[in-house]
């Protein structure tokens, strides 16, 4: 059956260019965080795991307010909400260049950055995509837009490395910060809100969450969804030190990141795509299987240029190809309606993951000077994660949107 969309308030195409922009800049610079730790750490005298520490508390901030993200969206509207969020990760940017030591480092880099981050994030911006489009194309559109957050991956990662070898690293972090700021106009053509279907009960925010619960589905996915949060949240902060540590450049670091965000382009458009035509389900257990195997592969052999590259463009294509395939598992079950929130709460378990993942990498390093452990429990997680992704029904939650009596 077809499900139909409300119109947007600008035109379609307009609307999906300025949330892409804005997921583009959002996750680019975001992403680009690994590349500070080797310039901080040495110049503050942080210890690796206090800076992991700080990237870890900004993953859980991010994790803990998207819900509240989502649902703020869902009532408000999705424009006001991302204007505020790039407002608040924009201060949280500019307040990291001049955090000196530890503590603040954990407020501005984590906390406010962390929650600037889950009010203004490509789970927002899918919600303004997910009521303008019908049921069929969503997963073809949330694929678009983690292809966007992908390419801001890819081209910030060269950038900010450019401007910390040209202005050093405080320079850079308030020209990133700048650059949120700039986007924050695009956010009008987000404007609106997802409308409650006719004859459906306007759920409360405990009590919708209640009902999503109670759904088996969704709980194992939301279970599921914690693995592909601590392998990115780990790679993306840890690998470009790791390189270095095997003998690299900190330059192959930074172009490894963007290959990752270049190829996982290709990783969501592909996985949007095929999630309107194979079981979402299905697919999601595949991507993390590949993770293990690629993981596995990267350790049996010694590190180089090629290997990390090659490792890169592996799991560039499985990145974030797991997001569109899950936001449409929750429009499927729960329909646009409660999509910022549900989402958010299974985004909330993906970034308990990064947490995870981001201090793990940060404390096993400096108490075994290696990432091994942690590489090691990725492969076993991606197995894990797997299996839990198989018994999910793709079928919608009938019993969830009651009419109201």
């Amino acid at each position: 059956m077809t499900t139909s969309a409300l119109r947007p308030a600008v035109p379609l195409l307009v609307l999906i260019i300025a949330g892409c922009i804005i997921a583009a800049v959002g996750n680019g610079i975001r992403s680009s965080f690994g590349l500070f730790t080797l310039p901080m750490t040495g110049d503050l005298g942080l210890t690796r795991e206090g800076w992991g520490m700080a990237m870890a508390i900004q993953n859980l901030a991010w994790g803990i307010a998207q819900p509240f993200a989502g649902a703020w969206a869902d009532r408000v509207g999705t424009g006001r909400t991302i204007a505020v969020g790039l407002a608040v990760y924009a201060i949280g940017v500019l307040a990291m260049a001049f955090s000196p030591d530890t503590g603040w480092l954990t407020l501005t880099a984590g906390v406010i950055a962390g929650v600037g981050i889950a009010v203004s994030s490509f789970s927002v911006v899918m919600v303004a995509f997910g009521r303008a489009v019908p049921m069929e194309k969503r997963s073809l559109i949330f694929g678009v837009a983690t292809a966007a957050s992908s390419f801001g991956q890819f081209a910030f990662a060269p950038i900010s490395q450019g401007f910390i070898n040209a202005f050093g690293w405080q320079s850079a972090l308030v020209y990133l910060g700048v650059a949120l700021l700039l986007v924050i106009p695009l956010s009008y053509a987000l404007r609106g809100r997802t409308e409650n279907p006719v004859g459906h009960a306007d759920l409360p925010f405990m009590e919708a969450l209640s009902r999503a619960w109670g759904h088996g589905s969704y709980r194992l996915l939301v279970i599921g969804f914690f693995v592909c949060g601590f392998h990115l949240a780990f790679i993306n902060v840890h690998m470009p030190a790791y390189l270095v540590q095997c003998g690299l450049s900190p330059e192959v670091g930074s172009w490894t990141i963007a290959v990752i965000g270049l190829f996982n382009i290709a990783g969501s458009l592909l996985a949007g795509y095929l999630g309107g035509r194979l079981p979402k389900q299905m697919m999601l257990a595949t991507i993390y299987f590949l993770r293990a195997v690629a993981i596995g592969l990267f350790l049996l052999f010694p590190v180089t240029e090629v290997t990390a590259y090659t490792f890169a463009a592996a799991m560039g294509l499985l990145w974030l190809s797991t997001v569109p395939l899950t936001a449409g598992l929750v429009t499927l079950f729960f329909g646009a309606r409660y999509m910022g929130m549900l989402y958010g709460v299974a985004f909330l378990s993906h970034q308990i993951g990064s947490f995870v993942g981001v201090w793990l990498g940060g404390y096993v390093y400096d108490q075994t000077g290696s990432y091994s452990l942690v590489w090691y429990l990725g492969i076993v997680l991606g197995l894990a994660s797997a299996a839990v992704h198989i018994p999910i029904n793709e079928r919608s939650a009938s019993s969830f949107a009651l009419k109201t009596a």
